[in-house]
């Protein structure tokens, strides 16, 4: 997230605020795009070619087939075969933006796939390499998807493009692929607790990992901010109360984005709220790198999900 100067902050708050300005002045940073989503011709009478690295095809069962070219930038660490589990396909939101989606099946018949919502700064390039590692040592597939404005989606960031984002990648898996929401586990990292966090409070799923989440746009500013003001971006403490999920709260406690306090205020929250990974000396972007994190991440889905659904 962007530090706001003495003037920024007095323009932000004297114009009069609106919830759409603090977040873009807070929160988007879209990277460069990685990918691009290339249109397959359909294959004629001599079959359809092998794509090459860097592409690959879409579900012939799905309307369209897609290719996606991986820039240098995105920076796969991977081979042709793990390339093959990814397919690609863009969507439409409500609000008319095109949202470029990926789904990688890491596990043959897994039993849950998690809806990824990533953090600032990065597109689905990006996190690629990222998706395939996280989901075969979880043993689930991945979903995800780019916010408008970011990757290959059009549009431009915003809280109301956020929301209608995730919910055309929530629609998009439950049809396209037929998974229903007892089997999506909802993740998001730091931005993308705030469509997360929006979904859960309005549709149970099998659970939601929230991690480095923010309380609200205003409690990042203004770290003594109490209430939840109407002009108030990314308002997740109003909301974290009304998720019927399971919830598993991740934060560092070293967290220089966003402070450890807002994971410890959700979690107190959160009336679904399980044992939480407060990983101890963590900042905002190495939590992955402990240990602990795919341990609890492990524990929470092969043990403590199968039992509260027992």
């Amino acid at each position: 997230m962007n530090g706001l100067s003495l003037s920024e902050l007095c323009c932000l708050f004297c114009c009069p605020p609106c919830p759409g300005r603090i977040a873009a002045k807070l929160a988007f940073l879209p990277p460069e795009a990685t990918y691009s989503l290339v249109p397959e011709p359909e294959p004629g009478p001599g079959g359809a070619r092998a794509a090459p690295l860097g592409t690959l095809r879409a579900s012939s069962g799905a309307p369209g087939r897609w290719k996606l070219h991986l820039t240098e930038r995105a920076n796969f660490q991977y081979s042709q075969r793990e390339l093959d589990t990814i397919e690609v396909f863009p969507t439409k939101s409500a609000r008319g933006n095109r949202v470029s989606c990926m789904y990688v099946r890491c596990v043959p018949g897994a039993r849950y796939t998690v809806l990824f919502s990533h953090g600032n700064a990065v597109d689905l390039g990006q996190m690629s390499s990222f998706y395939i590692g996280l989901g075969s040592r979880l043993h689930c597939n991945i979903f995800s998807y780019d916010y408008s404005g970011y990757g290959a989606s059009s549009g431009r960031p915003s809280e109301r493009n956020l929301y209608a984002d995730i919910d055309a990648a929530w629609q998009a898996l439950c049809t396209r692929y037929g998974i229903s929401p007892d089997s999506i586990i909802l993740y998001r990292q730091s931005i993308g607790t705030v469509p997360t966090m929006d979904l859960a409070s309005r549709y149970e799923c099998a659970a939601v990992v929230l991690h480095s989440p923010l309380t609200s746009g205003m409690r990042v500013a203004f770290p003594d901010t109490k209430k939840t003001y109407c002009f108030n971006a990314f308002p997740n403490i109003e909301k974290v109360s009304k998720i019927t999920s399971p919830v598993l709260i991740i934060h560092g406690t070293e967290d220089e984005v966003i402070d450890f306090s807002h994971g410890l205020a959700l979690y107190e929250r959160c009336p679904k709220a399980v044992e939480p990974l407060w990983v101890e000396g963590a900042g905002h972007n190495d939590i992955e790198l402990y240990s602990q994190y795919l341990e609890r991440l492990r524990r929470f889905i092969s043990q403590e999900l199968p039992s509260q659904r027992a």
